[in-house]
This record gives C-alpha cells, structure tokens and sequence, in this order.
C-alpha cells in the first residue's frame, strides 16, 4: 500500500486558496468601515451645510447648489457601502466555496490514513498470527521429537 497521499500538494494549495480567500474577506470587510465611516462625514457635512434664510439671490442659489452637490456625494457615498457589502457577499462565498474544496481533500487525506492504519494493523495481525502458527508448530514438532527420545 502507497503510504504517500498523493494529494498532499493538492491539499496544500487548496488550503492557500482558503486563505487568500480570507484575506479578500478581511480586506472588503475594511472598506465596508472605510465606506461608511465616508458616509458618516458626508451626512455630516450635509446636515452642517442648512440652507440660507436670507442673504442675496446669488448667495441662497450658490448655497443651495453646495447642498445638492453634497447630497450627491451622499449619495456617493451610500453606493460606495452598498457596493462594498454586494463585494463582501461574494467574497464570503468565495470563501465558502474554497472551504468546501479544501474539506474535500481533507476527507480524502483522512480516509487514505484511515486505509494506511488498516493495513498496517492487518499487516500486523497477519505476522502476529503467522507467529502464533509457527510457534505452535515448532512446539508440537519439539514435543514429537521429545517424546520419542525418552
């Protein structure tokens, strides 16, 4: 029986994919915080810029162009998160998925020791009872010759 799991290679990159897995799940899990913690200062910015109650009709129009760019960027900013937790669900399956892969080879690595163990004790019940049959035949064979000698 091969005592080498040939599938030892296999199961290491399969455990890299997991991790590079996991570090893309990490990594989106940043920009999620990055993401909103933009949309927090956007908001705020929004809720500090009121719109003028007085002051000329140029001043009130600039004004309220700044608070429509500003909720734009709000909005932006409200996609950006949207979009980094859409990211973030695919990572997760991606990290699923490899996990999945890597527990397929684990199995197979587990039941190939698993096989390498029965045999080895099948091996070894094989030579104990060989033993036993010898050993009980050279004991007969000694009690023959031993008792036609007296």
């Amino acid at each position: 029986m091969n005592r080498l799991f040939r599938l030892g290679p296999v199961l290491r990159a399969r455990k890299a994919q997991e991790d590079a897995a996991r570090g893309a799940v990490i990594q989106s899990r940043a920009e999620i915080r990055e993401a909103e913690a933009l949309l927090k200062r956007r908001r705020l910015e929004l809720t500090g810029a009121d719109a003028p109650t007085e002051g000329t009709a140029r001043a009130m129009v600039a004004s309220l162009v700044a608070r429509q760019s500003l909720a734009a960027g709000l909005f932006s900013a409200q996609r950006m998160v949207t979009d980094a937790e859409d990211l973030e669900r695919e990572k997760i399956a991606a990290l699923t998925e490899a996990a999945k892969k890597r527990r397929a080879v684990e199995m197979m690595a587990e039941r190939h020791a698993e096989a390498v163990r029965d045999h080895d004790l099948r091996v070894d019940q094989a030579n104990l009872d060989e033993l036993a049959v010898t050993s009980k035949a050279r004991q007969a064979a000694n009690g023959t010759q031993d008792g036609g000698q007296e």
